[in-house]
């Protein structure tokens, strides 16, 4: 299996994952027109695989908030590694 790549479509998508409040699961985003592109694109794709209820944002399905959750810890994890060298 090829090694996945940190593209910057991958990457917008991980910030548009972390925007979602971890603390409440019925708050959601709404991606205006006038956002970035790159986050525009972010949200739909995003939506196509299931993440998010809506093409601009919405909520987190239940499979959204898990890969959340997990992007969280990946951002911990390296920057508490990242403190302590």
């Amino acid at each position: 299996m090829p090694q996945p790549s940190y593209t910057p479509e991958l990457l917008d998508e991980l910030k548009m994952l972390g925007m979602f409040n971890p603390n409440n699961h019925q708050e959601g985003i709404k991606v205006h027109s006038s956002a970035e592109p790159a986050m525009i694109e972010a949200a739909r794709r995003l939506h196509r695989k299931g993440l998010v209820t809506q093409d601009d944002g919405g909520y987190l399905t239940a499979t959204g908030q898990e890969a959340a959750e997990h992007a969280r810890d990946l951002l911990t994890l390296l920057g508490t590694a990242d403190a302590t060298t």
